[in-house]
């Protein structure tokens, strides 16, 4: 089966190529403007189920280690003046499973090596290409946050992130996000504590997310968190990480945060990193 008969059994019609035009005009208006865009029912709804059983299997092999952080993801310890947002800790109780435990022929494995789904994202983004990340671990991984559990507010990594919702919690787990609360030139530190405070709801934005639902997000500068999760079902979302740079793997610290271990691609790739700005994260 070649890349386009795949992507077609995959993703609904109204997202083939033929009519990729007008959502990838929709999908940067609303990036440029919000740093965030839904494509609802991006996935063919037969495939749902299969899908959500898919990543039911896997949801076991998830790291799970509930740790005490901050909105940057640096070390708690770090020296920093008082009142800075980047004393506030919080718990971190989400679990991620690694690209090497998601099977290849998994539908969200064959969608992130899809060279038809990288053009698509990398348009919606307004940039030439994109390449899957060469990290073995973080390039795909499937979300799991617990009932009990939450994803509190933090800044991700990458300027870009891409994600689909494969099992809604049967209670709690909404996606909150500030748009834009910073950029590569301002950290904007005082409403960043103010949301860390709850005293910044003006500037929180809450999306309504259903299984298949793709997700383009600028989480770089929109501060964001997932809730607490309620009931009995865990929430599982599937990430999809690429980078504007081939060969992007990442560093020792965080991926043993993330997945509890690190590879000899890791090791070796320590103190290549190229950062894109000077952000504290």
């Amino acid at each position: 089966m070649d890349a386009a008969e795949d992507f077609g059994r995959v993703v609904a019609d109204r997202y083939l190529p033929d009519g990729w035009l007008p959502v990838i005009s929709r999908a940067r208006a609303e990036l440029a403007e919000t740093g965030c865009c839904v494509l609802p029912d991006f996935i063919r709804p037969a495939l749902l189920d299969a899908l959500r059983t898919e990543c039911a299997k896997i949801a076991p092999y998830a790291h799970a280690d509930v740790e005490t952080v901050n909105a940057y993801n640096i070390d708690v310890t770090t020296p920093l003046p008082d009142g800075h947002p980047g004393r506030v800790t919080m718990k971190r109780g989400n679990a991620f499973v690694p690209r090497d435990r998601i099977p290849a022929g998994f539908a969200i494995h064959r969608l992130y090596s899809n060279p038809l789904f990288r053009r698509f994202t990398a348009a919606c983004f307004g940039m030439s290409v994109v390449y899957e990340l060469a990290d073995p671990l973080s390039g795909l991984c499937l979300n799991v946050v617990r009932p009990g559990m939450e994803h509190p507010w933090h800044f991700d990594t990458n300027e870009f992130t891409v994600s689909m919702l494969v099992q809604e919690a049967e209670a709690g787990g909404g996606f909150e996000y500030c748009p834009n609360i910073r950029s590569a030139d301002a950290e904007n530190f005082g409403d960043v504590g103010r949301v860390l405070a709850g005293r910044g709801g003006d500037l929180v934005q809450r999306l309504t997310l259903r299984p298949g639902d793709l997700q383009l997000f600028k989480g770089r500068y929109s501060l964001h968190r997932v809730g607490r999760v309620a009931g009995r079902t865990a929430r599982h979302t599937a990430i999809f990480a690429y980078s504007e740079r081939p060969g992007v793997v990442g560093s020792v610290a965080r991926t043993r945060q993330l997945f509890g271990r690190v590879l000899p691609e890791h090791l070796a790739a320590e103190g290549r990193a190229v950062r894109v700005d000077r952000l504290l994260d």
